[in-house]
């Protein structure tokens, strides 16, 4: 690994988290946004031979800007192969997913993820907010090898039990992914704005291994609605490198997903990143 860099942002951290998870071959099925710079981090950096796949049906595109969409004619830019949405859905069923990069609004101990209501006071018929659903994160966290969870740390969003339970990690610990039929292994980390979590062996129950830098022990307690495990040796994330940070601004240029500019992206600006992008990795 190169010098490490100051001057990252938590975002940036994340992505480079992200991207270190991934190993040289994997097949990362990986959504827009941040997912997608994790991944493509991770080919300019450590897995040259890691390939994305993507929920449009993309496998293997080869991007020169980011992707803005499923939709997005980036998406599919030097791919392996343009295939569609219900066939890239199927062979994951089949196995063929290394990795996929989820989050979702809650997490609990046992890393299931509800993106689909938040009750309150209420109940799923009643509830205090309804969120977007499942998507395609309910087959990823079952079917892929191993999934990547990305989530802020927050009391809010880590309980004991999730309200509801939209993509599976571990169900209620042990070998329930295995008894209840689940093809997938499961999540294999929870990366968050402050910390990295880890799952147990035998309960499969999340354990902190690891804070970012000048956040202690104490400060990830205090988000965790229970009696939270700690690894035998809590660690420091070792920061970005200069290379890496260097890559995540060339490739979101326009800040798009690390920063606010798609919420103010015009169609001159778009084409000014497109023509960026084309001279930068030309």
């Amino acid at each position: 690994m190169g010098e490490n860099r100051a001057d990252y942002t938590l975002q940036e951290l994340m992505i480079v988290i992200s991207s270190r998870e991934i190993r040289d071959g994997d097949l990362v099925f990986a959504g827009v946004g941040n997912p997608t710079l994790g991944a493509l981090l991770a080919q300019m950096s450590h897995a040259p031979n890691a390939i994305i796949a993507t929920e449009s049906g993309s496998i293997g595109p080869v991007p020169r800007r980011v992707i803005l969409g499923i939709g997005d004619n980036a998406g599919v830019e030097n791919c392996i192969c343009a295939t569609s949405l219900w066939r890239l859905f199927a062979d994951q069923q089949r196995g063929y997913i290394d990795v996929g990069m989820v989050g979702g609004a809650q997490v609990d101990r046992y890393g299931n993820l509800n993106s689909t209501t938040i009750f309150g006071k209420g109940d799923y018929y009643a509830p205090a907010s309804r969120l977007p659903g499942s998507g395609g994160a309910n087959d990823i966290a079952s079917c892929a090898k191993r999934t990547i969870i990305s989530i802020p740390l927050q009391k809010r969003r880590f309980l004991e039990r999730v309200d509801y339970i939209t993509s599976p990690g571990y169900l209620d610990g042990g070998n329930a992914r295995e008894r209840v039929g689940l093809p997938g292994g499961g999540p294999s980390a929870i990366i968050t704005d402050k910390c990295i979590f880890r799952f147990c062996l035998q309960t499969k129950e999340i354990m902190l291994e690891s804070v970012h830098p000048g956040v202690s022990v104490e400060d990830i307690r205090r988000e965790i609605s229970w009696d939270l495990k700690l690894a035998d040796e809590v660690v420091t994330t070792p920061p970005p490198t200069k290379e890496e940070v260097e890559m995540i601004r060339k490739l979101d240029a326009g800040g798009i997903y690390t920063g606010s500019g798609l919420k103010n992206l015009t169609f001159e600006q778009y084409i000014t990143m497109l023509e960026e992008s084309l001279r930068t990795f030309a």
